[in-house]
């Protein structure tokens, strides 16, 4: 069989072929509330951008002051040659901020969950994953070597019956997002937790979408739950709310200075760009300084839900300014996609993998800079073009 003969996806044939594709969409201006794509004016309801940092001033200085002090890149990995002291800062200050005794930061999101996951599991220890994970933790659990065993979505009684099954000998890692990406639910946490310390488990919280919208002062799902003491090691990514790129763990010193000396993508990656790195800061800066901006964004997310539920919209319910909407099936999840792009609102269409079949979604995700008025008007166009789209695909 020919290697390539595979790369076929029907689907996205389909897509192409009647004019419904919806990626790639571009982008030519800043991730804002309002933006403009492919020459036109679009209420953006499709960023991870919560807290509307990637348009703030200072952060945007910040990078600025970074390249013409650095340079544009370090050149090497952490590991050797490419440590600047604004990593070192930047590290000092996240493990400050989430309450961990140290931090150690990636080049991105992903590579974190690879670096962080491959390094403390392997041969002989097993890693308790839920299904709806991110992509990265799958990938991560993979380059382990560890045993991985899934547990049904949020299913407590299912993590414990897969925890029963793990020798007692076996090292256990427990590995859940905190605010799950597609649907916008939060962890069941304290459960997680209380089953760690029952079965000797160790517990791992990718807070990718929690940083800068649960917790205190907006520090995440451990701190959401008070349960910063009984997370081991919490991952975060600066491509949502802290308005860069890169990533990092915090942990203790231990942990940390483990990863440091273990981790494939950590040793073998050139480290976090001077400018990603400042902004990171100055956006984590801005948090700490603009609590109030966490507040506002989960307001917004109240104010979007009941938007859509009073226009009779079918939305995932959940507590975060992720508001999924169902459309059930591919075609149908495309077809409305491109009808709202078409009319000014672009939203994430959501389809199998990364939702379960029969279970498509549109992905509403809000900014703190967004406001009342703009989600009016967003809820009207999603109405109208979901309500008046058949379901059969």
């Amino acid at each position: 069989m020919d290697l390539f003969s595979k790369y076929k996806n029907p689907l996205l044939e389909m897509a192409r072929k009647e004019g419904i594709y919806p990626y790639f969409h571009e982008l030519q201006s800043r991730q804002a509330p309002e933006v403009v794509m492919e020459g036109h004016r679009i209420i953006m309801l499709g960023s991870n951008n919560y807290l509307g940092l990637t348009e703030n001033q200072n952060v945007i200085d910040a990078g600025i002051k970074a390249l013409e002090k650095y340079g544009s890149g370090c050149s090497g990995s952490r590991f050797l040659n490419g440590t600047l002291d604004l990593h070192k800062e930047l590290e000092k200050e996240i493990a400050e901020f989430l309450h961990k005794e140290d931090a150690v930061t990636f080049s991105t999101g992903f590579q974190s969950n690879l670096g962080i996951i491959s390094a403390l599991a392997g041969f002989g220890d097993y890693i308790l994953n839920d299904r709806e994970n991110h992509a990265s933790i799958y990938d991560a659990c993979k380059l382990s070597y560890a045993k991985v065993l899934r547990y049904r979505h949020s299913d407590m009684e299912d993590l414990e019956r897969q925890l029963q099954s793990i020798p007692q000998t076996a090292g256990i890692l427990i590995v859940t997002d905190g605010v799950f990406s597609m649907r916008g639910d939060i962890c069941k946490l304290p459960e997680i937790c209380a089953l760690a310390k029952k079965y000797g488990a160790r517990v791992m919280v990718d807070d990718a979408h929690s940083l800068g919208v649960l917790g205190e002062g907006g520090r995440g799902t451990a701190s959401y739950f008070g349960l910063e003491d009984q997370v081991d090691v919490i991952m975060n990514t600066f491509s949502k709310s802290l308005a860069s790129i890169g990533g990092c763990m915090a942990a203790s010193k231990e942990v940390c200075d483990y990863v440091r000396h273990c981790s494939r993508p950590f040793i073998f990656s050139a480290s976090l760009t001077p400018a990603s790195a400042a902004c990171a800061l100055q956006a984590l800066r801005e948090l700490k300084s603009h609590p109030e901006m966490v507040s506002r964004l989960n307001e917004l997310g109240n104010y979007c839900r009941k938007a859509f539920r009073d226009r009779g919209l079918h939305i995932v319910e959940a507590q975060t300014p992720i508001v999924p909407i169902y459309t059930y099936t591919p075609k149908r999840t495309f077809i409305i996609a491109q009808k709202l792009f078409a009319k000014g609102v672009y939203v994430n269409p959501v389809v199998s993998p990364a939702a379960p079949e029969g279970e498509c979604l549109l992905r509403v995700t809000l900014m703190a800079s967004h406001n009342e008025k703009l989600i009016d008007e967003a809820a009207d166009i999603i109405a109208e073009v979901v309500n008046n789209e058949k379901t059969e695909d």
